[in-house]
């Protein structure tokens, strides 16, 4: 790659198209010698082929692993134990019961054996509310699994929630793998042992905080695992990334309840009911959707603490895993500067980006008028991104939502063949060109595109393009060519005159 990095993780050397911010860069900062170069410019497609292709590659689909739901009752260290399991901090975890919430899956790897490791929210007995669906969602798991590993806080012993588990484990009917968890040292050992009259097999100590006992505990989680597994759950591979994403308590688990047509996620009102993205295989249009719902973004990162700023960095990670993101707006409330802050990340990722006005059903003719108002207003730097009036609720317009993410995915993945660019250019610039600033005009000598997914272009120059001319190229390339969900980079590349 020929950019070098600033200090703010900007590019040297380039100039990137922002839809949702200003970059006011000196023209000092472009005018760098590469030797490379030789005072002349290769040939384009060897620019080309230099700065490389980042686009993302489908995987062929892969052969769906055995599952291990990891369950009990809340605060007994699952989450922690599922860390330990994977080898890094993936569960949200803190000292509070109730953190986990949905039926979260993650990828797992021991002695070279795959499988996939769900990790649940606290079971408990007669729950209403809130926590009556967090047990709900923890049976689902136990029905999809393979094998159950069922953890017990060994300090504290066999209490009346533990028995409740174990009476649903055993309509289930799967093989049981039993935690007794906090076994810090030999001290707890005896304590584990008393595990045995909940008539489950041999307790198998462990320390989920220091890792004492887990590799025995896997060995007979492998022991159990069937050869081949019963059902399909968080296969990787294939089907297009989806990220929803929004500030809390927008609807975005009731829109992925809706389009999974089950109740996949934990709904409330309370704000922030989501810690860890929940992925899905969906099938939509006839193709296998992988849709991931994330926790609510709550102001900046670095504002939250606690399980809220673990769940800030997991949903910033699932949105730079995805594709695609369909950023969730209340569409009965003011569109909030938190709103264009979560779709000024999405450009920032690259990722291709649909704007879904949830609640439409709470929207009156009076709030329609502010609303369009507001979007004219606070969302003028993303007018190329498909917008889609919907009801998770009601489930109105919901169909309208995959032909806004194809679109988005198409003009994420649209590349403008070298000639056909510079044709493009040249036509342009020959209408409107750069403004005389100080004697000199600046000229584009050519263009390429590198790289799709994003779309990024590359402008050889001999001069510094303000960025008003920048930002008139980048809407003229849209008006040709679409673009229709896709940020746009454009990178300058300024000659440098050789000394003589």
């Amino acid at each position: 790659m020929y950019r070098k990095t600033w200090e703010n993780g900007l590019p040297r050397g380039s100039w990137k198209a922002d839809a949702c911010g200003d970059h006011e860069f000196p023209e000092e900062r472009f005018m760098e010698h590469d030797a490379g170069f030789g005072g002349a410019y290769p040939a384009l497609d060897e620019v080309a082929h230099a700065l490389g292709d980042e686009a993302y590659q489908e995987a062929a689909p892969v052969e769906p692993l055995p599952v291990v739901a990891v369950v009990g009752r809340p605060n007994v260290g699952k989450s922690t134990l599922v860390n330990r399991i994977l080898g890094r901090r993936e569960a949200v975890v803190e000292e509070v019961p109730g953190v986990t919430r949905d039926r979260v899956a993650y990828d797992a790897v021991w002695r070279g054996r795959r499988f996939t490791v769900v990790d649940t929210g606290g079971w408990e007995q007669d729950a209403r509310g809130i926590q009556a669906q967090v047990a709900a969602q923890a049976e689902l798991a136990i029905e999809a699994a393979d094998v159950v590993l069922f953890v017990v806080d060994a300090t504290v012993g066999v209490t009346d929630t533990d028995e409740g588990v174990v009476r649903v484990l055993r309509r289930a009917g799967k093989p049981v793998v039993l935690a007794a968890n906090k076994v810090d040292d030999q001290r707890w050992e005896a304590e584990a042992a008393t595990l045995w009259s909940l008539g489950l097999g041999e307790p198998h100590p462990v320390s989920a905080l220091h890792g004492r006992g887990s590799g025995d505990l896997l060995d007979a989680v492998l022991e159990a695992l069937p050869e081949a597994p019963r059902e399909t759950y968080g296969v990787t591979g294939g089907p297009r990334r989806v990220a929803i994403v929004g500030r809390p308590n927008v609807g975005k688990s009731s829109l992925l309840n809706k389009l999974a047509g089950e109740e996949r996620v934990v709904v409330h009102a309370e704000a922030g009911t989501t810690r860890d993205p929940v992925d899905e295989l969906i099938e939509l249009g006839g193709k296998t959707w992988r849709f991931v719902d994330t926790a609510g973004i709550r102001r900046r990162v670095h504002l939250t603490q606690g399980a809220d700023y673990y769940a800030s960095l997991r949903t910033q990670a699932a949105l730079d895993k995805a594709e695609v993101a369909i950023v969730v707006i209340d569409a009965s409330q003011p569109i909030s500067e938190q709103d264009t802050r979560i779709i000024s990340m999405v450009v920032r990722s690259g990722r291709a980006l649909v704007i879904a006005y949830n609640k439409w059903d709470l929207v009156d003719e009076e709030r329609r008028r502010y609303l369009d108002r507001e979007i004219e207003r606070e969302l003028v730097r993303v007018p190329w991104a498909p917008r889609v009036n919907i009801s998770a609720r009601t489930g109105r317009h919901i169909e309208k939502l995959l032909p806004a993410v194809e679109k988005a995915l198409a003009g994420w993945g649209t590349r403008i063949p070298t000639a056909k660019l510079n044709q493009f250019i040249n036509e342009i610039v020959a209408a409107h060109p750069h403004p005389v600033r100080g004697g000199k005009q600046p000229r584009i000598l050519f263009a390429t595109q590198p790289a799709t997914r994003p779309p990024r272009f590359i402008l050889f120059t001999n001069g510094f393009l303000e960025e008003s001319y920048r930002r008139f190229l980048e809407r003229k390339l849209r008006e040709r060519y679409g673009f229709e969900g896709s940020p746009i980079e454009l990178n300058m590349r300024i000659k440098q005159r050789r000394k003589r």
